[in-house]
This record gives C-alpha cells, sequence and structure tokens, in this order.
C-alpha cells in the first residue's frame, strides 16, 4: 500500500472501512428480518472466522496467529465487543436515523481523546471543518430524537465505546499485522454474540438466504476491522476521523440501491457538506506537508 500516498492513506483507509461496515450492516439489516440480533452477530462472526484464517495463511501470517491474544489487541477489541452489543440493541429499538445521529459524536470523541492522551494538536481550523462535518451528518441523519430513552443512552454508549475502541487501538504494537487485530476482533464478538445469544434469545433455523447473506457480511466485516484499524496507524486523528462521516453517506447510497429510499434534498446538502469538510481537511493536510518539507 506504499504507492498510495501518505497524506491520504488514512482518510483513503476510513473512506474503504466505512463502506465495508456499511455493505455489512445492509446484508444484517436484510437478515435480522426473520432472526434475533444476537443470532445473527453470531452467525456473521462464524462467517467472518471462516472467511478470515484462510486470509491470515494466505498472506503469511500464520506464525503470528497467536498474537491474536495479545493484551493490546484483546483490549481493543472487547471495548469493539462492547460497542456492538450496545448497537444491536439500540438499532433494535430505535429509528435508524436516531442511532445514526447519535454515532456520529464518534470522532469528536476520538479528536478529544487523542488531544488528552497523545498531544495532538488539532487547530482551529480542523475543529470547525468537523463541526461541518458534522451538522452535514445530522443533516443527512434528520434524526426524530423524541425523548432520551434507555436505547438512546445504548446508543451513544456504542459512540464513546468505539472511540474508545480507536484510541486503544493506538497501543497497539507495531509488530502485530493489522490482518491479526481484525481477526482477533472478529473472534471476540463471535463469542460475545453466542453468549448474549444464548442468555437472551432462542435459536431460531436460518434460511439458505440467511446463510448467503451472513457469509457476505463475514467478508465484508473482517474488511471494516481491517482498514478502520489501519487508518489510524498510517494518519493523524484529526486527519482521519473525520471521514468517519463518510459512514452516513454510504448509508444513503445503501438506502437508495438496496431498501428504494431516496434521500430529500436536507440529506443531499449533508451530503455535500461532509465533503466538502473531507476533502478541505486533506487539502490541509497536504499543505501543512509540504510547507514541512520546504522549511
Amino acid at each position: 500500500m506504499h504507492f498510495i500516498p501518505a497524506s491520504i492513506r488514512g482518510p483513503l483507509f476510513m473512506i474503504v472501512s466505512t463502506g465495508s461496515y456499511l455493505v455489512n450492516d445492509t446484508m444484517m439489516k436484510l437478515a435480522t428480518a426473520g432472526l434475533p440480533s444476537y443470532e445473527v452477530l453470531f452467525l456473521r462472526g462464524a462467517a467472518a472466522t471462516l472467511w478470515g484464517f484462510p486470509l491470515l495463511f494466505l498472506l503469511g501470517y500464520g506464525k503470528q496467529i497467536p498474537l491474536i491474544f495479545d493484551g493490546h489487541v484483546l483490549r481493543r477489541n472487547l471495548l469493539e465487543l462492547a460497542a456492538i452489543l450496545c448497537y444491536v440493541v439500540a438499532l433494535a429499538n430505535m429509528q435508524i436515523a436516531d442511532s445514526t445521529a447519535l454515532g456520529q459524536i464518534t470522532p469528536l470523541l476520538m479528536l478529544v481523546g487523542s488531544s488528552i492522551l497523545f498531544g495532538e494538536r488539532i487547530g482551529g481550523q480542523r475543529m470547525a471543518l468537523i463541526g461541518i462535518g458534522f451538522i452535514g451528518a445530522l443533516m443527512v441523519a434528520q434524526p426524530t430524537m423524541q425523548g432520551i430513552s434507555v436505547y438512546a443512552l445504548l446508543a451513544l454508549g456504542n459512540a464513546a465505546l468505539s472511540a474508545a475502541r480507536d484510541l486503544a487501538g493506538r497501543h497497539v504494537p507495531a509488530e502485530v499485522p493489522g490482518m491479526i487485530v481484525a481477526i482477533s476482533a472478529v473472534l471476540v464478538v463471535l463469542v460475545g454474540a453466542g453468549a448474549a445469544h444464548l442468555i437472551s434469545e432462542q435459536w431460531v433455523m436460518p434460511e439458505g438466504r440467511h446463510l448467503l447473506l451472513m457469509a457476505g457480511a463475514g467478508f465484508f466485516l473482517i474488511f471494516g476491522h481491517f482498514f478502520i484499524f489501519m487508518a489510524y496507524r498510517v494518519g493523524p486523528t484529526s486527519a482521519v476521523a473525520p471521514f468517519y462521516y463518510c459512514f452516513t453517506v454510504w448509508a444513503v447510497i445503501s438506502g437508495l440501491l438496496v431498501f428504494g429510499q431516496f434521500p430529500n434534498t436536507l440529506a443531499v446538502c449533508g451530503i455535500l457538506l461532509v465533503v466538502a469538510s473531507g476533502l478541505t481537511i486533506v487539502s490541509l493536510d497536504q499543505r501543512k506537508r509540504r510547507l514541512t518539507v520546504v522549511a
């Protein structure tokens, strides 16, 4: 991946990650029409595991598989498990616009956390652009937010835990490959979802279409995990985090292509704001790098 310019590597990985996650979410949403939520999570994890281990060997990481149980890796992925368990319950009981809108605070929490924990300087221009991206994401999601419920708190918990996950990922040693981290996340969520299913749900026999959807969801899940981890590994948080808002843009595309839901004028304007703020942040980062080289 060294052929990709360093200034756009992190943002590009985040765009690919959010797109991969959204394909996975779309397939999961289609599958939950006939299956309990935690069972879907479990089946998706099983499919991702079947995809993931052959992929590790193909990439030459067979001898590094024990790193799946590295303490820093497990700490990050336990936060991933907590986040996804909150998200699934919130999504099942809230309008998707509301849960999506609450999730948009993740980049802001990431930036605050990086500033406090790692001393990263954000700057007034970046903060303003991030704020514009946040407004654009809300324009796309268009939440109703009819009172704060326990499910809204769970959606907020998902956002906070996702930010904590990505901050914890910064502590993963450089010698641990990103794909190892991704497969570890799959295994941790698989075990957690299985336990949650046994405790709270009745098993429903999946149909052939459910298994096909889970096979596809598991495949894209691996790359969602991989690219979001690599995005923060190769790029500064202030340049990468705002591109998390692309999740909202991908959601609109999925709604249009899969569910026949056409965005209204406000949503289109929101997408333009998200894209414009992201491109401006990349432009500022490239300008800063050029000035650094000249100096």
